[in-house]
């Protein structure tokens, strides 16, 4: 199939991980960060499940860019953590982030993820996913040298971690598709894409 538009998809975020992903995986997009205030967000969404916050976040942050953007392909994403039926936030500081790895130690969290694709104002493509991941217990000085190894990157992710990285020494066990984990349902994703002709390669 052909692409509909010559001009690449866009993502609507400004995670680095998410670009990596997609370039990776062959697909040229454009990024530009929504400047979505997430706070106000979750705030006006009321009683909404974890899936349906994430897929309303994303949402938000793709219309945000499409916006600007007419006949445009515009990609949302974000990602919740929750334990307990607690949502975590990205820590805003390391203090924080020691408060969460150490309410984490020993128990499972699950990490739902959702993407959404917009042209024109209109959602033309929707997915959760979840994983579940269980940290090990870890000491107070276990969590201290680990936040002094990854400094400030762990304030850049919901968890205080990055699986492909130093973080995956945190983890006894992870259920669920490992791009879901870095922040993208990335083969749905892709399964998209190819019907909307991108990458033109792999359609």
């Amino acid at each position: 199939m052909a692409a509909r538009h010559a001009e690449p998809p866009i993502l609507a975020s400004a995670s680095a991980v998410r670009a990596r992903l997609l370039a990776a995986a062959g697909v040229p997009v454009e990024q530009i960060a929504s400047g979505v205030n997430e706070d106000r967000v979750k705030a006006a969404s009321g009683g909404l499940d974890h899936d349906a916050l994430a897929l309303a976040l994303a949402e938000a942050k793709a219309a945000a860019v499409a916006a600007a953007h007419p006949g445009r392909l515009v990609l949302g994403a974000d990602q919740l953590l929750v334990m307990d039926d607690r949502r975590f936030d990205k820590p805003r500081d390391l203090g924080e982030a020691a408060a969460h790895l150490t309410a984490f130690a020993g128990r499972e969290h699950e990490l739902v993820t959702a993407a959404v694709a917009l042209r024109d104002g209109v959602v033309v493509w929707k997915r959760t996913e979840r994983a579940r991941l269980t940290v090990r217990s870890l000491t107070p000085a276990a969590v201290d040298a680990y936040l002094a190894a990854v400094g400030p990157a762990a304030l850049a992710s919901v968890g205080a971690y990055q699986l492909e990285g130093p973080g995956a020494q945190l983890f006894e066990r992870v259920e669920g598709d490992f791009f879901t984990v870095l922040g993208l349902p990335l083969l749905a994703l892709l399964e998209f894409l190819r019907g909307e002709g991108v990458p033109a390669w792999a359609c």
